[in-house]
């Protein structure tokens, strides 16, 4: 009979000593949180300004990368160095967080970087953005978060690419307001209401009423005509 290895660990439990280890952390918050890279939704959320045509302003916020919490402290920010422009030239640039393991040491750290685009007399392309999987040992990964857009010496634009999640209470919100505006069903009600018109124009009404159906003068589901039980004769 084959062995199987199962490594398993009551992260919310005492065993006896520190027992909690990094990857765990990270594979437990990739269930929360997604498998992605976000922007939680407190303090300013990495919102960013551009200060001079070569360099930008990060604000705080609590990143999510693969599973890695990685928190700027509150009114915290980050000064982005932005290599200079060249005249008639178009050039995309990308700031990123980067994740960045020491495989030796295995120290783990985040840091703000610029992937330089390459500059074009035409449209500017975005950079390739390297990244990788966390989760299955990778020492490096790059979370993009604004798109640098420069025309000739300057910044014209900062366009975000992360995504921000909301937290419980927004979403318990959000769903409220969602259940609100759900029209509760009349189960039976002797109201008329008209709920559209047919093809040729007529209107359609709804009035429900409480009995038992007594026949269809027609067999199939496309029926005309019906009688219920207490007399009242239905057309069309």
């Amino acid at each position: 009979m084959a062995k199987q290895f199962i490594a398993t660990t009551l992260m919310d439990g005492y065993v006896d000593g520190p027992h909690i280890t990094e990857v765990q952390t990270g594979i437990a918050n990739q269930g929360l949180y997604g498998p992605d890279d976000y922007v939680l939704d407190e303090g300013k959320k990495a919102e960013a300004q551009i200060l001079t045509n070569n360099s930008v302003r990060v604000f705080d916020a609590t990143f999510v990368i693969q599973g890695r919490r990685d928190v700027m402290a509150a009114n915290a920010y980050a000064d982005v160095t932005i290599a200079n422009g060249e005249q008639g030239m178009y050039r995309n640039d990308i700031i990123v967080r980067k994740y960045e393991k020491d495989e030796m040491a295995e120290i783990e750290n985040t840091s703000f970087d610029v992937i330089k685009g390459t500059p074009s007399s035409g449209v500017a392309t975005d950079p390739e953005i390297p990244t990788g999987d966390i989760r299955t040992g990778a020492t490096m990964h790059n979370m993009a978060l604004y798109r640098v857009k420069l025309e000739g010496l300057n910044i014209v634009a900062l366009e975000p690419m992360f995504k921000v999640l909301y937290n419980m209470a927004d979403i318990k919100k959000e769903l409220e307001l969602l259940n609100g505006k759900i029209e509760k069903p009349t189960l039976y009600s002797s109201a008329e209401k008209q709920i559209g018109v047919t093809d040729s124009g007529e209107p359609v009404y709804r009035k429900t009423i409480r009995s038992a159906m007594t026949y269809f003068s027609k067999t199939s589901s496309g029926y005309a005509d019906c009688t219920i039980s207490f007399g009242a004769y239905l057309k069309k």
